[in-house]
């Protein structure tokens, strides 16, 4: 009875060490968790990214197409000014993946943005009413009485852009309102609050037929270059680095190119 008591024993030992093994190994010799520290069997994953409200168009389109390449994952995107987005994260807000419309912004966020890399630029434009009514021509006719100008606020990156304009050209505009987006420039003209406003061209070209685009050779000395980073603590390294790669690579580059965001590199 002992010899088979000791025969038995060994026997159920083997077979659990060979269930191990097989638990632990796909039958390639890998193991079932991936470098990125994702599942392998495809669990569900919330990507949650923070993005400029310039970006709401392409970021919106890029992140549809990250969720065909990966069904396993939802990108849930919130778009709002740049140094909100900071604000949010700073104050404990949850975000996988922060993308700004300056470069000032990124760096305000310190150690929380890991690696930020820039990924596409920008530059202003006025935008006013279809046709122009108020026959704006140049920075200069922002500050020209008669027409309501509106801009952002100072510490959101277009509104930062706006004061370098004015500094580069001695034009001081007094604005109607400053607004704490680039989206709520484009509404209060589109809703016509006001006459004017500027906005980048990506959100001149957004909003189509609804505005009349202004240019000024004061803008191309004033240009934003937008970062993007991996925020620190995310749970979702592998899925966040995915998700700048498809915006740094060939296929989120043709998307922004398309609404007119300039080349990141």
């Amino acid at each position: 009875m002992t010899r088979n008591r000791i025969r038995l024993a060994a026997l159920a030992m083997t077979v659990a060490a060979l269930a191990t093994a097989c638990s632990s190994n796909d039958g390639s010799g890998s193991s079932n968790t991936s470098a990125s520290g994702s599942s392998a069997s495809g669990a569900p994953v919330t990507l949650t990214v923070f993005a400029a409200a310039s970006l709401k168009k392409g970021f919106t389109e890029i992140a549809q197409d990250f969720e065909k390449a990966h069904p396993n994952v939802t990108v849930k995107t919130t778009f709002d000014g740049s140094s909100a987005l900071v604000t949010q994260i700073k104050q404990g807000a949850s975000a996988d993946v922060i993308a700004t419309a300056d470069q000032k912004t990124m760096t305000s966020l310190g150690a929380d943005a890991l690696d930020p890399t820039t990924f596409t630029r920008n530059v202003l434009t006025i935008i006013t009413a279809p046709g122009n009514p108020k026959n704006i021509t140049s920075v200069r006719d922002l500050a020209r009485s008669g027409v309501t100008t509106v801009l952002c606020a100072p510490q959101v990156p277009c509104g930062n852009a706006a004061a370098t304009v004015e500094k580069n050209t001695g034009v001081d505009i007094r604005p109607a309102s400053e607004e704490t987006s680039v989206s709520g420039v484009v509404t209060k003209v589109t809703s016509g609050q006001a006459d004017a406003g500027l906005v980048y061209t990506s959100d001149a070209k957004a909003a189509g037929s609804k505005v009349a685009a202004v240019n000024d050779p004061a803008f191309a000395a004033v240009v934003n270059e937008y970062p993007i980073a991996t925020v620190k603590g995310t749970q979702h390294a592998g899925e966040a680095k995915q998700f700048i790669d498809l915006v740094t690579g060939t296929e989120g580059q043709q998307v922004l190119n398309a609404l007119g965001f300039g080349a990141g590199r």
